[in-house]
């Protein structure tokens, strides 16, 4: 199916050929029409699949046929966990709606940074991109008005969940009209998630896409076995024996990601720290420089990852292990994305081998193992 066929503008399949898109991905094909229809939406599709486009495009649809606002009612309020992921949604929907003859205004807003100039960019606007704290924060101040919402959108409700938002929730959605349309897209449908889902939602369309980043022949898997004290010798002899040019690193602490950092400056490999003692204009710069390719290495804390979606990014490398089987396939969907191809490295030492095995088994996939001892790591 092309995207002419879902019943999209012209003026959105001219920004959709501008931006590279030659067909949509499953969960595009599936979940634009019975959005664009007004109908609620529960879609379960791990991060770059393609999702937020299969959100944006219906949404820019319908209110590019509506006359523009001046008040501070917003018409689609699109929730998410992070300020990461805020800036990124809110970037998807200004490239997608270029081309409308009549301007739809996005804005994004979430903390860590003033809140005076979102107060002021407010008027007008017609799609909010949010994070719950600062939406909040907005709405006691009067600057934004949720009255008016017509739809809805709940971006990686697993995510935000995990984060602890649920207070924070209830309160926005008690802020919200009765009748509006819902749409929901989640990772998985866990717990909370199936409990949202039927607080939030009427007769939804339920769409299930299995993604391409878990597709084991798009992500090539390897872990070394290595002292804990040798993890950076090894990082650093990875990177320039396979001459690496865009490697994200996952680690699991503040303190080790700024002295990993350090290291890798020291052997001549330009890198960046991403976390969250780090400013916010910080973070966007890092991440602006890692996406253009100034910068080889991101060192990222799993928390300050959420919202880095980088279409073809080759190497994702596992400094430390994460708590958990689920972050540990979030963390390698980084790469293999969009169809192409990636390597997600991950760095074991003997106290996480363990954990490594409980990981392979909840994965379903038994990862090669391969032993350092002969490699020489001097001067790494």
């Amino acid at each position: 199916m092309s995207f002419s066929a879902i019943g999209l503008s012209a003026y959105l399949l001219e920004a959709i050929t501008a931006q590279g898109y030659t067909k949509p991905y499953p969960i595009q094909e599936q979940a634009i029409p019975p959005i664009l229809a007004g109908k609620d939406v529960l879609g379960i599709a791990q991060t770059g699949s393609g999702k937020t486009a299969s959100f944006a495009l219906p949404i820019l649809e319908r209110l590019s046929k509506q006359q523009g606002k001046r008040s501070r009612s917003v018409s689609a309020l699109v929730l998410v966990p992070t300020r990461e992921l805020a800036m990124q949604v809110g970037e998807v929907f200004k490239a997608l709606g270029a081309h409308l003859p009549r301007k739809v205004k996005t804005l994004a807003v979430y903390g860590g940074v003033s809140i005076n100039p979102q107060m002021m960019a407010l008027s007008g606007t017609e799609i909010l991109v949010a994070t719950p704290g600062r939406l909040l924060d907005l709405i006691s101040s009067k600057a934004v008005r949720l009255s008016e919402v017509e739809v809805l959108v709940l971006d990686e409700a697993d995510k935000m969940l995990n984060l602890g938002f649920k207070e924070e929730m209830d309160q926005i959605f008690a802020l919200l009209p009765q009748v509006r349309q819902n749409v929901l897209f989640s990772a998985t449908l866990a717990g909370d998630v199936a409990a949202i889902k039927e607080k939030l939602l009427l007769n939804p369309v339920t769409i299930e896409v299995v993604a391409e980043n878990q597709d084991a022949e798009l992500i090539k898997q390897t872990a070394y076995q290595v002292p804990d004290e040798s993890k950076g010798p090894l990082l650093r002899y990875l990177i320039k024996q396979q001459n690496m040019q865009q490697v994200l690193v996952f680690i699991s602490s503040i303190k080790k990601a700024d002295n990993v950092v350090v290291k890798l400056k020291k052997n001549g490999i330009e890198a960046m720290a991403m976390h969250s003692q780090k400013s916010q204009g910080s973070r966007t710069e890092s991440l602006k420089q890692f996406k253009a390719g100034k910068i080889r290495v991101l060192v990222a804390t799993d928390l300050a990852s959420r919202g880095i979606d980088i279409q073809f990014l080759p190497y994702v490398i596992n400094y430390d292990l994460p708590r958990s089987p689920k972050d540990y396939v979030h963390r390698i969907g980084r790469t293999g994305r969009a169809e192409a191809a990636g390597e997600a490295i991950s760095l074991i030492s003997p106290d996480e081998m363990h954990h490594f095995k409980i990981i392979q088994k909840k994965m379903g996939k038994r990862v090669p193992l391969i032993e350092t001892g002969d490699l020489d790591l001097k001067g790494f």
